[in-house]
């Protein structure tokens, strides 16, 4: 469906009757479609056509249908980019909009991407096809024209050949294509179809695991505005229009209301919200802004309302940087670079000086086919993606997603691990850890009662782990709440059961009259406070922090003694309150880095990597996404912001760090398969082509040499498939 660009300007008209014209009701809903009956559109024409317009130039919906006569909108949608209840919330706004509002279309068109999937060539059909021919002209005896074999044999070397030529020209030397050529030129030339034929299914088959354990060329990122919504609000010409967020500029004045994310980077002209802005720095809690001070994209306002003056828009913001720093990380080769490889491309040409000099001497081709078909080439090629492809099937079945045998293999080399902090060691959520009494007649239990009473349907973070906290015990019976003020960013002040009870800040107890003397120990590190008084006193404080996850000890623990590696800790939040987690982890303090935003980050990533480490990064937000691109290998979990998701080579999808120590066993013992892989086609390679070269050999049985070492090789690789502990343990030297 095509989208509708549209500029919304509020009406002027009077809305009166506002709830009763702009009522509905949902019919009947399934997941991606919904049917709702609305009164208005049978005697409104004009309010069914602004609401068609305005859904049809929603881009998450694909199709509306409008009876007006019967009242009825029926409504698909693609819920796999936003969960049934949002879409729900989502059209009420649109409902209620195009009946309070006056639809301007623009002319704009909607870039949708394009993409061209070239059609390849066919190498492995028709190397199947030509092996499956030479089967049946040599040892079945078929009678089958030698034309028809050599033919197939020709169109499967196509790519060979692409390879070898693209080899000489770009590269300017003979790879392993070459070789390959050459050998399988000789051989079919001398009317052995059969040897030919499957050293190209050979390779057709290692080219094509190659692909599938590959990493695409080309990370798919994630826009910053697909991030955000829509339609904005601003005011413009002391109007209220909503517009789409492309059309923001610099100078606007933007309005953020509760529950949506900031747009733009800009300061707060009007009004006050407490800002959650974990998503960009980390920091785990709200912080609470007013009038000249800055906000930026991506934050979101948890409570209140402000007006901003745009600063920056688009890829310009904060987190649109964020973004880019990420865009222009290095790019890595997308096949796994391995010293195995490496090893037998250098051993093409001394391959090839050897089998000219064998043939300048006995003048004997089948020798000199031999020795081109041991040529250690395609037993590396086949046997060392096969154990990758293992290695990352084994580990996607213990919900470790590894995208690349380049991952793989950094991750066997890691040396040193970067830890964000927030939501990553932490669990990212505001928990209670301490309640504590100044009054020796009033009990824990009654001060957290107290302060639930107080903060109930709240939206503040702290609120919702009270009454969460209080919710776990049953012996808690949280009272009735009378009349209550809440003062944004200080506390809340209510009647419970004919007392007036005061919850907030040291600062809002201390403005309401609550003798705060009776504090006589200080804040602990990493730790914050909320207070309980009533009738002048204090009676008492709760704790909380974002705590860490179980495992979180445990698995640094392993870490820094098992695995003797360096583990840094990367955070948005303070030094107090870093120092403070470092500590409890174990982590030392010039490890520790606090207060770092995303550039940061990736600087100290950047900074151990030229220190010669091989650094993995874990990480969850959009805020780690440049740290997560610039270190060897990158570490997210499967809950982790989407651009994390994208950007990590490692992705834990059950969400525990154990899986890391789980992972880093996987490649390091798929790093061991491949060592005991190469040895295994090189020790009878090297020892058949020395028979070749000094007694001969017949080029069928170098073949058989080759092939068999490449079999043996390939199912060593696959023992991970078939392995089915839970978790594999590297070998005794690394």
């Amino acid at each position: 469906m095509a989208s509708i660009p549209v500029a919304i300007v509020e009406s002027n008209s009077n809305t009166h009757n506002y709830k009763a014209e702009n009522s509905f009701t949902v019919i009947h809903s399934t997941p991606g479609r919904v049917r709702l009956r609305i009164p208005r559109l049978r005697h409104d024409p004009e309010y069914a056509k602004q609401l068609q317009t305005l859904l049809n130039s929603d881009y998450l919906v694909t199709n509306v249908k409008i009876k007006s006569i019967v009242a009825s909108l029926v409504i698909t949608y693609n819920n796999s980019d936003i969960t049934d209840k949002k879409m729900r919330s989502r059209l009420h706004c649109l409902i209620l909009a195009a009946g309070e509002t006056e639809i301007v279309l623009t002319e704009s068109t909607k870039p949708y991407p394009t993409s061209t999937n070239g059609d390849t060539w066919p190498g492995m059909q028709f190397s199947v096809l030509s092996t499956g021919l030479a089967l049946l002209a040599g040892p079945l005896g078929l009678p089958i024209p030698p034309i028809m074999v050599v033919g197939s044999i020709a169109l499967g070397t196509f790519p060979v050949f692409q390879r070898a030529w693209a080899g000489i020209i770009t590269q300017r030397r003979l790879n392993i294509d070459f070789l390959d050529f050459i050998a399988i030129a000789i051989t079919t030339s001398q009317g052995n179809f059969l040897t030919p034929a499957l050293m190209l299914s050979l390779i057709e088959i290692g080219e094509n695991i190659r692909d599938r354990t590959a990493r695409s060329s080309q990370k798919q990122t994630l826009d910053l505005l697909n991030t955000l919504s829509q339609f904005v609000w601003v005011e413009r010409h002391s109007q209220k229009q909503q517009i789409p967020i492309q059309n923001v500029q610099p100078g606007d004045i933007v309005i953020v209301y509760p529950g949506e994310q900031v747009p733009i980077d800009g300061s707060i002209i009007r009004g006050t919200a407490l800002l959650d802005q974990q998503k960009l720095t980390g920091e785990s809690m709200p912080v609470f802004k007013s009038q000249g001070q800055p906000v930026f994209a991506s934050t979101l306002v948890r409570e209140g309302q402000i007006y901003i003056l745009a600063e920056r828009v688009g890829q310009n913001t904060r987190a649109g940087q964020s973004i880019q720093l990420m865009q222009v990380a290095p790019v890595h080769d997308t096949r796994m670079e391995n010293q195995a490889i490496k090893i037998a491309e250098q051993a093409v040409l001394p391959t090839l000086l050897l089998s000219g000099a064998v043939f300048a001497v006995t003048g004997n081709p089948a020798r000199v086919a031999s020795i081109l078909t041991l040529d250690l080439c395609t037993g590396i090629r086949v046997s060392i993606p096969t154990s990758v492809l293992a290695a990352l099937s084994y580990a996607a079945r213990q919900g470790i997603l590894i995208r690349s045998g380049r991952a793989l293999e950094k991750l066997a080399a890691v040396d040193t691990i970067v830890f964000d902090k927030t939501g990553t060691l932490t669990k990212g959520e505001i928990t209670v850890v301490e309640i504590e009494s100044f009054n020796p007649t009033i009990s824990t239990e009654r001060i957290l009662a107290l302060a639930a009473a107080a903060e109930q349907r709240l939206t503040h973070p702290v609120a919702q782990a009270i009454i969460r906290y209080a919710e776990t015990h049953p012996k808690i019976v949280i009272p009735q709440r009378g009349e209550w003020n809440y003062q944004l960013g200080l506390g809340v002040e209510a009647e419970i059961e004919g007392e007036i009870v005061y919850v907030g800040s040291h600062r809002f107890l201390d403005q309401q009259g609550i003798n705060m003397e009776s504090l006589h120990q200080q804040q602990l590190p990493g730790k914050s406070e909320i207070y309980v008084g009533s009738n002048g006193q204090l009676l008492g404080r709760i704790r909380y922090s974002d705590v860490l996850r179980p495992e979180s000890r445990e698995v640094i623990n392993d870490l820094l003694t098992t695995e003797c590696v360096e583990v840094h800790m990367l955070t948005g939040d303070n030094h107090n309150t870093a120092k403070a987690v470092a500590a409890d982890l174990g982590i030392p303090p010039g490890y520790t880095h606090a207060e770092a935003f995303p550039q940061e980050k990736a600087a100290i990533v950047s900074q151990l990597h030229q220190q010669g480490k091989t650094v993995a990064f874990v990480g969850d937000g959009i805020n780690d996404s440049p740290a997560l691109a610039y270190a060897d290998v990158s570490v997210s979990f499967g809950d982790g912001s989407e651009i994390a998701r994208e950007t990590a080579d490692v992705v834990l999808m059950q969400n525990d760090l154990h899986s890391l120590l789980q992972a880093i066993a996987i490649a390091r013992h798929t790093k061991y398969l491949i060592q005991q892989n190469t040895n295994i086609v090189v020790i009878p390679n090297l020892t058949a082509m020395a028979m070749a070269v000094l007694i001969g050999l017949n080029p069928l049985v170098a073949t058989v040499v080759n092939n068999g070492s490449t079999i043996i090789a390939g199912i060593n690789g696959l023992r991970p498939m078939v392995k089915r502990g839970s978790k594999q343990t590297p070998p005794p030297e690394r």
